[in-house]
Order: structure tokens, then sequence, then C-alpha cells
């Protein structure tokens, strides 16, 4: 029954879901090259891949990516003949998987929820275990995954304050789904909780702890990305740069009063603002032109040969760029934070040796922020006002600046070892 109910949900959203995204592939050509792939579109060349045993690991969009590429890459070391299949289900994610995660066989969107569809998908890749990144649960693939043989898996989990709620208030709806998953890797004892509150029994679920940590540790600790980004950029090392990164909106307009104000004591402070969803960069562009600097450069301008000529702002309008953009820093402010949103990934500037600024909205990455405040290299801002006082107060004492970016890195550092430890709970799965 709760299946037969799901379903017919679905059916019901669909009938507005398929206009409004037909209308956004036509308009936007946003989600035309995931489209057919999500439907069950399946290259060809993937119906012929070999090896054994058969491995498929889903992260949704690039955050759980990063978590993905070292517990991949640990298990292409550990079965070289393994078949690893890699699924987004978002355009960038898919980008970015592409980008930063060695070792996978092949990477393949994951299929929406519909029955028809996932099996067809699965009849391709024929997965002996199915690993889900962080938390994403499909009732539909989860129940004919599980009937195919594949052992059902969720690693890095992690479930927010905002989807508890929403979960509790259907528990008697996930608590039959979770009972196909084998087992549960989760990054908190808090994550731990949660799930089990939701009905997975506690026997199988563990803590393990954030295979970011593994990721952003060994790509920040790779030179050539710093040296690759200050090159493109024009920015020559040493600059005094200040980075905004994953902002949202109501905050492009509270960075660049701050900027403004900060150029008054440091008139060789650089600007590097990048929003959260790059389709708004001619929204934020409109908003860096009217705050006084209309010789602002954009990214995507500079990838079809343009070079900086003395531009103060530069507006990152691609996607993949922000990690590598995070070493140029002199200071960060972390969005999602300043507003509502629950704020963003904050530890990818803190493996740089960075110190993080970032609004009191952080219900999405509290052990992150505990993390880098016990460190000292993490500072909360209640508003403007305090972003501004902070940023000049810490850009004038640039010694306790690097000493306090370098004891975010060092926490992070020693939080490494997760991404070994999910391969452990893959491999005890494959033996069952």
């Amino acid at each position: 029954m709760t299946y037969y109910f799901y379903n017919f949900l679905l059916a019901v959203a669909s009938l507005f879901l398929v206009p409004f995204f037909a209308l956004k592939i036509l308009f936007t050509g946003k989600y035309r090259q995931s489209i057919g792939p999500k439907l069950g579109s399946i290259d060809e060349s993937l119906k012929d891949m070999r090896g054994e045993p058969r491995i498929w690991v889903h992260a949704v969009s690039v955050g759980e990516v990063t978590a993905a590429a070292p517990i991949v890459a640990a298990l292409r070391q550990k079965l070289p003949a393994a078949c690893l299949i890699v699924s987004t289900s978002t355009e960038t994610g898919q980008e970015m998987a592409k980008k930063i995660i060695a070792g996978a066989s092949a990477f393949i969107y994951f299929p929406l929820d519909i029955p028809c569809t996932i099996r067809k998908v699965l009849g391709v890749v024929r997965p002996a275990v199915f690993a889900a990144m962080e938390t994403e649960i499909w009732p539909n693939f989860f129940k004919l995954c599980s009937e195919s043989g594949a052992k059902l898996l969720i690693l890095n989990g992690r479930i927010s304050p905002r989807s508890y709620k929403k979960y509790m208030k259907t528990k008697f709806f996930w608590k039959k789904i979770l009972e196909k998953v084998s087992a549960v890797g989760v990054i908190s004892e808090t994550d731990a909780e949660r799930i089990r509150d939701m009905g997975m029994e506690a026997q199988r679920v563990q803590v393990v702890g954030n295979a970011k940590y593994d990721s952003l540790a060994s790509r920040a600790s790779d030179p050539a990305l710093a040296v690759e980004i200050s090159t493109k950029l024009g920015i020559a090392p040493g600059s005094l740069v200040f980075v905004a990164g994953s902002t949202h909106p109501g905050e492009e307009s509270i960075v660049l009063n701050v900027y403004r104000e900060l150029l008054a004591n440091f008139p060789e402070l650089l600007l590097v603002l990048v929003p959260r969803h790059i389709e708004r960069r001619d929204e934020v562009q409109s908003l860096i032109s009217s705050a006084g600097f209309p010789d602002c450069l954009k990214m995507s301008d500079i990838n079809a040969g343009r070079s900086r000529s003395g531009e103060r702002v530069i507006l990152v309008d691609v996607i993949g760029e922000l990690f590598k953009i995070y070493s140029l820093a002199s200071i960060v402010y972390c969005g999602g934070s300043l507003v509502p949103r629950g704020g963003q990934n904050i530890l990818e500037a803190g493996a740089w040796g960075k110190t993080v600024l970032f609004g009191p909205h952080m219900d999405d990455f509290r052990e992150e922020k505990s993390l880098l405040e016990n460190a000292g290299a993490g500072i909360t801002v209640a508003n403007e006002k305090e972003l501004l006082e902070t940023a000049n107060n810490l850009l004038k004492n640039p010694e306790m600046l690097r000493e306090k970016g370098e004891s975010g890195r060092a926490a992070i550092m020693k939080n490494r070892g997760a991404a070994q430890k999910y391969v452990d709970i893959i491999m005890r799965n494959l033996e069952c």
C-alpha cells in the first residue's frame, strides 16, 4: 500500500511538474543534457561495461560528489578490476564528478523514480552494491534495486534539521523504505539518532565521519591547483583578495557594501564574487554595476580568452572553480548564512588554511561550523556591520589571520580517514 500511495502522488505531481520542466528546458536550456538519461536513455557504450564486482555510487550534486571522490578512489585502489559507476542528479554535479573523481568506469545520470525507467537502467548497470551519498532516498528505486539483489547502502549520511522534520511527519512511510537498506554510515551521532528515529534499525547504523575531509585535504595539498587559478584570473600570489563564495539573493548587496567600505583602508583589495546559482549571473552583474563597479569581469569571459586588465571585481559565473578560488583568498565570506538558507560548505575554504566568516544561519553545517570555530578559523557575524568590522580587523592583522587559518587547516587534516571506513562498509556488503 505504501508504494501505491507514493506512486499515486507521483502521478498527480507529474501533471504539474512535466509542463514546468518542459518550459525550463525550452526557454533556459536547463536539464537539456540530463533529461534523456534520467528517462532511461542509455549510451550504447555503457551496455558493454566490463568488470567485477559492479558498484554504483550515487552523488546528487557538487557537495555529494566531493564526498564520493575519495571513496571511489579508494575503491579503485582496493578493487582494480571492479566496474565502478558514478551517477549524479544534476548537470553541475556530473561536470564536477568528471573533473575530480578518478577511477570511475563510467558516469551516468540517476534515473527518475519511475519503475519502468529504473528497471531499464538497473538492467544495464547490474550493481552488486548501490551506495547513495548523504541521504538520498528514492522509494521506487530502493525497492526495485533491492529486488534485483543489490545491497543498498547510505554513506556519509547526514540529515539536516529541516529534512528531519519533514521525514518525521511521514515516519511510517520512510520506515518501510529504510527496511531495504543493509547499512548506513553517518557523519555524526546526531545524524545517527535522526535516522534511527526515522525507523532505521540501530544495529545497521554506524557513525563514521565525513569523507569530505579526505577529499578536501587531498585537493588542498596540490599547489598546482592554486597556480592554475592564479594564472587564469591574473591574480598574483600574495595579492589581497576578498572571496565571497556560494552567495544567495540578499547577500551580494551586503558583500558589495562591505567591499566598498574596505577599499578605504585596503585600496588594493580585489573581490571575487561567486553566486551559488550561476543562472543569476545577470542579476548579480547588475548589482555589481549599481554598487559602483561597472568594469566587472566575468569568468566566462576569461574562459573565452579575455584577460584581466585592472578590474577590481570578478564575477564567477561558471561551475567547478570555487574550491580553487578559495586558495587565492586573504579572507572569505561563505554564503547562505546571512540569509536563512542553512549555510554552505565552509570546509572548502578552511582546507586551504583560510579564515572563514559566515552568518548565523548555518543549520545544515553545524558540525563544520563547530570544527572551524573551535579552531579559531570560523567566525560568525550577525549582519553587514559585523561582517565589515570583523573583516577590517582581520585584514589589519595578517599574521593573526594566517594563524587562525592554519589552525582550521590542521583541524580538517586531523579528521581524515572516513573514506576508507566507508570503503570497508562496501567491502563487507560485497562479501555477504
